[in-house]
């Protein structure tokens, strides 16, 4: 039987704003479906994300619920309290994916829900959080999560990655997410992904790809350096087979695979270490802690211990 008092379900909310919170209501009065989000920000806490969203003036965007390791926080009003549930800006009105499948807009008719990731998250605790709040809104308004649960980068393939790139820091899917809220409404607990690797997040492939290797295979072939071209053309496809794509991003069959522990020091010891230096020296702690939490990706992916 479903717990609904496994955890508390904090409610602290943003000022009203048009960008971040309208203050309008759900058209549909209680939520038709609820998209599962990752904030795409490593490390960043659902306290991070309230303070950002409470002063950000120069955009729209926002989500009604942000979940760490610590806790459910709710910044726009839900449902699940006394307050009815209102709209967030976390899915383009231009995208028509969520009208084809729920026959409106994600915004006026569904919850925003992001999961809190990476960093010093410990993301399956985040993880367990994650799934517990999305089974108790499906349980409190009879939502389907088969059907009714997609992820962001489903209704908007584009552009998006979450709640994907998320889940796959801890070996799980999106299908096991589903699995897992539907074993949580039945009252199991949610059975970790065991293996001694954690496979690393497509966003930080490209991120390693296009910031260090890509620049170092054209030097090599600027230089006519035919070995160190070969050299980081496997290594950019390894990083790719670490995050389960081949080397046109497509998926692998097999799923990820352990990188190389060669690899993971490569890259630490050649880019990021001395970008993590040079941070340091300028005083930039915002910077220090992203090379440090892509020395980590790496250091997990090749099942090396995290610092």
């Amino acid at each position: 039987m479903f717990n609904p008092n496994k955890y508390i379900i904090e409610r602290r909310y943003i000022n009203k704003r048009h960008n971040v919170r309208p203050g309008t209501r759900l058209t549909s009065g209680n939520p038709a479906f609820l998209v599962a989000h990752d904030t795409g920000n490593p490390g960043a806490s659902a306290d991070n994300h309230y303070d950002y969203f409470n002063k950000l003036v120069d955009r729209s965007a926002s989500a009604q619920t942000f979940i760490d390791d610590k806790k459910i926080l709710e910044i726009i009003p839900t449902g699940t309290g006394p307050d009815a549930a209102e709209k967030a800006w976390h899915v383009l009105y231009n995208v028509t994916t969520d009208n084809e499948r729920f026959g409106d807009d994600a915004n006026d008719i569904a919850l925003g829900v992001e999961l809190c990731f990476g960093g010093k998250i410990d993301t399956l605790e985040a993880y367990k959080r994650f799934v517990w709040y999305l089974a108790y809104c499906s349980n409190k308004w009879g939502i389907n999560p088969r059907t009714h649960i997609p992820s962001h980068k489903q209704l908007d393939p584009a552009r998006k990655r979450d709640v994907d790139q998320a889940l796959a820091t801890i070996g799980k899917t999106l299908k096991d997410l589903v699995y897992d809220v539907e074993a949580e409404l039945k009252g199991a607990s949610v059975v970790p992904v065991v293996q001694d690797f954690t496979p690393l997040p497509a966003f930080v492939v490209q991120a390693l790809v296009d910031d260090y290797v890509s620049p170092a295979w054209f030097a090599s072939q600027k230089g006519g350096d035919q070995e160190g071209k070969t050299h980081f053309h496997n290594l950019a496809n390894n990083l790719r087979a670490a995050a389960g794509l081949n080397e046109k991003g497509l998926p692998l069959a097999a799923g990820a695979v352990k990188l190389f522990k060669s690899n993971a020091q490569e890259i630490i010891f050649r880019w990021l270490q001395p970008a993590w230096f040079k941070a340091k020296q300028a005083g930039d702690k915002e910077q220090m802690q992203h090379f440090n939490n892509l020395a980590n990706y790496l250091r997990s992916a090749a099942g090396l211990p995290t610092q």
